[in-house]
C-alpha cells in the first residue's frame, strides 16, 4: 500500500482531490509503472472513477504535477517575499508533511525521459516566477539572466537532494521524511549561508566572465 497524503482534510476531499493524493503517494514510493488500479485501491474507490476524472493514467500524471508544482510555488513564494521569519520557520517544523511530494518529484527525475523533463521544466519556469516576485518585494537581488539563473537554483537543489538518494540510500525502501532531515542537517546552513551573504569577497571572476562572453558575442557578430 501506499502512504496516503492528508494535507487537505482526509476524508473531506473530494473523489478526484482524493484519488489525485494517492497517485501522488503511490507513483513516489512505487514509481510511475504503478497501475491504476493500485491507485484506485489506495483512493478506496473503482478504477472506473479515476478513469471518469482523469481520462487516463497520463491525464493523472499531468494532475498530479499541476498539484505538485503549484504547491512548491506556493510554498516559495512565501519564503522569498516575507520580511519576518514566521513563515519559513512553519515551514520547517512541518517540512516532513510534504515528504510524499518529495517522492514524486524525485521519482519522476529518476524515471527521465519526456516525464522528467517536462516536470523538471514546469519546476524551473515556476522558480523564475517566485523569484521575480522577490526581486518585486524586494527580497531577492535582480539578475543579469533570471531564466538562467532559476535552471540553475533549480537544477542545485533537485540535485543535492538525488545525491543523498542515490548515493546513500541505493537499493533501499526510501523514507522521504528521513531524506528531508538529513538535506536541512548537511544543506541548509550553507544553502542560506550562501544565498544571504555570498562566497566570493571579489568581482574578478565575475568581470572576467563578463568579458568573455562580450568578446565571443562580438565575434559572432
Amino acid at each position: 500500500m501506499c502512504s496516503a497524503i492528508r494535507r487537505d482534510g482526509g476524508s473531506d476531499l473530494t473523489a478526484r482531490a482524493r484519488i489525485r493524493d494517492a497517485a501522488i503517494a503511490c507513483f513516489g514510493r512505487h514509481g510511475f509503472d504503478v497501475t491504476v488500479r493500485a491507485i484506485a485501491d489506495q483512493a478506496e474507490v473503482s478504477p472506473g472513477l479515476v478513469i471518469h476524472h482523469f481520462g487516463s493514467k497520463a491525464g493523472l500524471q499531468r494532475a498530479c504535477d499541476d498539484h505538485v508544482v503549484g504547491l512548491v510555488g506556493a510554498l516559495k513564494t512565501e519564503s522569498v517575499t516575507a520580511h519576518d521569519d514566521q513563515g519559513f520557520l512553519r515551514q520547517l517544523a512541518s517540512m516532513e508533511e510534504y515528504a510524499p511530494y518529495l517522492a514524486y518529484i524525485l521519482r519522476a527525475l529518476q524515471t527521465g525521459g519526456p516525464l522528467g523533463a517536462s516536470l523538471f521544466e514546469r519546476m524551473v519556469a515556476d522558480a523564475e516566477l517566485y523569484l521575480a516576485a522577490g526581486e518585486a518585494e524586494g527580497t531577492i537581488r535582480p539578475s543579469r539572466d533570471p531564466a538562467r539563473r532559476a535552471r540553475w537554483l533549480t537544477a542545485g537543489a533537485l540535485g543535492s537532494i538525488l545525491m543523498l538518494v542515490t548515493l546513500g540510500r541505493a537499493g533501499q525502501e526510501i523514507d522521504f521524511a528521513e531524506v528531508f532531515r538529513e538535506w536541512e542537517t548537511e544543506y541548509m546552513l550553507p544553502a542560506l549561508e550562501l544565498y544571504t551573504e555570498g562566497l566570493l569577497t571579489e568581482r574578478t571572476l565575475l568581470d572576467s566572465y563578463l568579458r568573455h562572453t562580450e568578446e565571443h558575442s562580438e565575434e559572432a557578430d
